[in-house]
């Protein structure tokens, strides 16, 4: 057994004793709980990097599962999403031992604490899963231990339990087209293991090879997050306690992505270029209408759970374009691509740990999520307001933040892609580029409006006002998140040799050529330098400031510059996030389709004499009203109709089993 198999070995040994955990008694079950998913995530993180030191390894255990046994088997890209996952989990655990102990009933709850390192080592199963049976039990593992942490406040608010309905009923419906999707391919392959399916792909007809890609697609993107898949992630991820959402979707959502890129490029080998400019197309979607929609939330943590949904569209249009690059023979770009798919998903669990990870410090503090409710958080929790910025920072894919980085990658992956001869795919790159631009300038204004009206000027509530730094542990897990942003976005070429690894082993291009500080790509002649660009933007910020200061001692104003000098600034003249996206929301007006109301009340004496106006805004989703909502309405009409059926009958139910026997045995003689 290699240091890999060891460490995963050790990773789930550590699961089991956090789940024993749990049931210590109260005062000390959230550390204990907590420290031990942090050891399990950073075993895993270990075996991770074994992997992606060319350490790949392989077991099989007939005897564990009926039938098919268990298979394991570890390679670079089962590495790369082993050391994301086990990257998030260990920092999961160090805040979980702060967050879980002071939230209340529902996160420290003896059920919550159990299912929390059975959900993280679920999650570290399924990269390394190498049979179909095997990878389907580690996904529904998964999926039901994150289920059960996204209940774990449902006693406090109902709507908890809306968002978890959402989120079993998707879950559970990608996974029977998943199910249809591997168990047909594994068929038509002749064996369920991995190696198997690899084996027998390449004599697939073109239409199964399409059908198998397009039912796991659709349930690998429900899992992802993407566009029109997605209703239950803004509902399961701002419902579930902070530091689950952050394993939802700094984590699990990547294994969405790792799906699709195991079974479209892996299993089948690639496809034709219709499979990825499909899939491109829904990624793109999914960009721009996660990222519009999280500009214009109010409520933090959905903000995050949209951006995620963003993000989720920007990873799956850089796998969508290695795919395509490589149908063209252009495994440079290709390369290039994928790694920028990669380099992002990493990049995205790191910042995006620490945002949910602070969004719970704001809850836990102030007992809001809504930003029109905050401000003036910067003064009471300057810890918590600091790591926001860096995050945020980093979500904007501003410089030098490190989702800077990998949206750079992606863009120049793109921008190559014009030179291509087919038409759909000159057509295709220059859209997806402008996309990508426009989701990049409209992820600023979001986190502008998130750290200025939610941490800046002054509290607009008592919450606010009351507002108090979280404790050590939370702090101590936000730390390591941010040092996480900060080494990818100073030295992204650390991670050269492995995503070269990573796409020697699905046959493109190596990504990165790593020299010095300076980022170089395989057969593009474009460069970037962010340590360079850190330390330029850090000597003109000083320069700025000192010179600011300088200057302001010789100069004195002797009245105010705002309200005419007549009076102090309150928080009534500041923005608030819903006045903040204003003018935005008009731009887009036509398509968030916002609902607003204005009600005026007047005065009994005189309805000349306004008493108050509230104003009202809602943004409803789109996709969910116009196409779900109709759906569900159809589901129960087909239910109560079915209920005639059902009419309690013996001689009924006795007919309905002859008809069935009758179907079947006609249908059986003519086959």
């Amino acid at each position: 057994m290699n240091l890999g198999a060891a460490a995963l070995a050790a990773a789930t040994g550590l699961a089991g004793a956090g789940t024993l955990a749990a049931l210590t008694p109260a005062r000390r079950r959230a550390r204990l709980v907590g420290a031990v998913v942090a050891a399990s995530g950073m075993a895993g993180a270990v075996s991770g990097l074994s992997a992606l030191a060319g350490q790949s390894w392989q077991v099989w255990w007939p005897w564990l599962l009926p039938l098919a046994g268990v298979r394991l088997a570890a390679d670079a890209l089962s590495g790369w999403f082993l050391l994301l996952i086990g990257g998030v989990a260990a920092i999961v655990g160090v805040y979980t031992t702060g967050y879980a102990g002071s939230s209340g009933r529902g996160a420290s709850s003896r059920g919550a604490l159990a299912a929390l390192p059975v959900f993280a080592c679920a999650m570290l199963v399924v990269p390394v899963a190498a049979s179909v049976s095997t990878f389907l039990l580690a996904w529904e593992l998964m999926a039901a231990s994150s289920l059960l942490l996204v209940l774990a406040e449902h006693r406090q608010r109902v709507s908890v339990r809306e968002a978890a309905l959402w989120y079993a009923v998707m879950t559970q419906a990608g996974l029977v087209v998943i199910l249809l999707g591997l168990m047909w391919l594994a068929t038509a392959c002749g064996g369920e293991s991995f190696t198997a399916i690899r084996a027998g792909a390449a004599a697939l007809s073109g239409p199964v090879r399409a059908g198998v890609f397009l039912l796991t697609a659709v349930g690998f993107a429900a899992k992802a997050g993407l566009v029109p898949l997605h209703p239950w992630l803004s509902r399961a991820h701002a419902e579930a306690p902070s530091h689950v959402s952050a394993l939802m979707s700094a984590a699990m959502v990547k294994l969405g992505v790792y799906a699709l890129i195991r079974v479209g490029l892996d299993l089948l080998g690639g496809g034709p270029a219709w499979w990825w400019l499909l899939l491109g197309a829904f990624g793109a979607l999914s960009a721009l209408y996660g990222i519009l929609q999280a500009a214009l939330a109010s409520d933090l943590k959905r903000l995050l759970a949209y951006s995620t949904c963003e993000n989720a569209g920007l990873i799956t249009l850089g796998v969508a374009a290695a795919g395509v690059l490589t149908t063209l023979h252009r495994p440079a770009l290709a390369g290039v691509a994928l790694g920028a798919a990669l380099l992002h998903a990493l990049n995205h669990a790191a910042f995006k740990s620490l945002l949910f990870c602070s969004a719970g410090s704001v809850v836990h503090a102030t007992g809001t999520r809504d930003l029109d409710d905050l401000g003036g958080l910067s003064k009471r929790m300057p810890v918590t307001t600091g790591l926001f910025a860096a995050g945020a920072l980093a979500a904007a894919a501003l410089p030098p933040g490190n989702g800077f980085v990998s949206e750079w990658l992606l863009i120049q992956s793109l921008t190559g892609g014009l030179s291509s001869a087919q038409v759909i795919t000159m057509i295709a790159a220059p859209i997806v580029v402008a996309v990508v631009a426009l989701t990049a300038g409209v992820g600023v204004a979001t986190f502008v409006k998130a750290l200025g009206t939610g941490f800046l000027a002054r509290p607009r509530s008592d919450a606010a006002s009351r507002a108090h730094e979280s404790p050590a542990g939370m702090l101590a897990g936000m730390a390591l998140a941010a040092t996480g942003c900060l080494v990818l976005a100073l030295a992204p070429q650390i991670t050269g040799p492995a995503l070269g690894r990573v796409a020697g082993r699905l046959r493109v291009g190596t990504p990165l050529d790593r020299s010095g500080v300076t980022l170089r790509l395989d057969g593009i002649a474009s460069t970037l330098a962010p340590a360079t660009i850190a330390g330029v933007l850090v000597v003109l910020l000083t320069a700025i400031a000192v010179t600011t200061r300088l200057l302001g001692r010789r100069r004195r104003v002797a009245t105010r510059a705002w309200d005419c000098g007549t009076g102090p600034l309150t928080a009534r003249m500041e923005y608030t996030s819903t006045s903040f996206a204003e003018p935005l929301q008009r731009v887009f007006d036509h398509v968030m389709r916002p609902e607003q109301d204005i009600d005026v009340t007047h005065h009994i004496e005189s309805d000349y004499l306004v008493a108050s106006v509230a104003y009202r805004r809602k943004v409803p989703d789109r996709i969910e009203a116009h196409l779900y909502r109709p759906l569900l309405a159809a589901g129960r009409a087909w239910g109560r109709a079915a209920r005639v059926l059902a009419s309690g009958s013996v001689h009924r139910y006795v007919t309905y089993m002859l008809v069935t026997l009758l179907v079947v045995l006609v249908a059986e003689v003519f086959r």
